[in-house]
């Protein structure tokens, strides 16, 4: 046997610092290397009839391009009211949130929302025209592009057939694929989605868990999505941040990019399923 060839050791290259680099160079380069959206230690707040009551307390997290991030925590934990803030309909009480480095102030066509209520669908409007009412309304496309626009993306959530149809011919599931139609069209930078299947029974819920899935893969759009179920947390984010009881707070951020709608009932998920359990609950019961 000949001798061994000795294995060249290469060291990995650091970029030397650019010390000629402008401010202006420096904040740009820094803008594109940061994330889509920034939750800044956001503090939530409402008001009863007798106190001030805190929703959330100083949650901070990043979501980057083609995320599906899930906020995961038990009723009142105020996930659903940070998703509202998120969308600009709640200013927070301390902190900020950022989108693509501005501070997010008012609602905008750059965050669309879908919600869990089956009448969030105008019910004297065909599929069609909800559909391609934002796109109109917010001076996006002129109508014939819209039309254009809202074909296409009915298409892509099987609904085509259904253009001329009125909600209240569909069922709840073809309703939610409506709206979920309707947000994308929009080309949003965050498509938002506040526990959009929880008031679906559970086969039509799965099916919609497989399809938003089956779209995301298609369109790689960016999703923050609010559930209150574990399970549905693991099959449908990447990444998930785990919100304690009220007041919520950050308890963990976890990586959930290897589990699926593949892996249910594997030992490997049921573990996983567990530890989140123990993060959400676990201090309550030691209470």
């Amino acid at each position: 046997m000949g001798a061994a060839v000795p294995t060249l050791k290469i060291a990995e290259a650091r970029p030397a610092p650019v010390p000629w680099l402008t401010p202006k160079a420096r904040a740009l380069a820094s803008t594109t290397a940061a994330a889509l959206l920034q939750v800044d230690g956001v503090s939530l707040e409402y008001a009863t009839h007798d106190r001030i009551v805190r929703a959330t307390h100083r949650v901070s997290f990043d979501m980057h391009r083609a995320d599906r991030f899930v906020l995961l925590g038990p009723s009142g934990c105020g996930k659903s009211s940070l998703l509202k803030a998120i969308g600009g309909f709640i200013t927070p009480r301390e902190g900020e949130i950022r989108l693509d480095g501005a501070v997010v102030r008012e609602p905008g066509p750059d965050r669309m929302v879908v919600f869990q209520e089956f009448d969030q669908l105008p019910p004297w409007k065909t599929v069609l025209a909800n559909v391609m009412f934002p796109l109109t309304a917010s001076r996006r496309l002129p109508k014939a592009e819209a039309k254009d626009r809202a074909m296409e993306t009915l298409a892509k959530v099987g609904l085509a057939d259904f253009a001329q149809a009125y909600p209240h011919t569909l069922s709840g599931g073809m309703k939610q694929r409506v709206a979920i139609a309707r947000a994308l069209a929009m080309q949003p930078k965050v498509l938002l989605m506040d526990e959009p299947f929880a008031a679906l029974d559970a086969l039509t819920r799965r099916r919609m868990q497989e399809e938003l899935l089956a779209l995301w893969e298609d369109v790689k759009f960016t999703l923050l999505f609010v559930t209150h179920s574990i399970e549905e947390a693991l099959v449908v984010g990447n990444r998930i941040g785990v919100l304690s009881p009220h007041p919520g707070r950050v308890r963990a951020e976890l990586n959930a990019d290897q589990f699926g709608l593949h892996s249910l009932g594997s030992a490997e998920f049921q573990a996983q399923a567990q530890r989140i359990h123990g993060l959400l609950f676990d201090d309550e019961a030691a209470a």
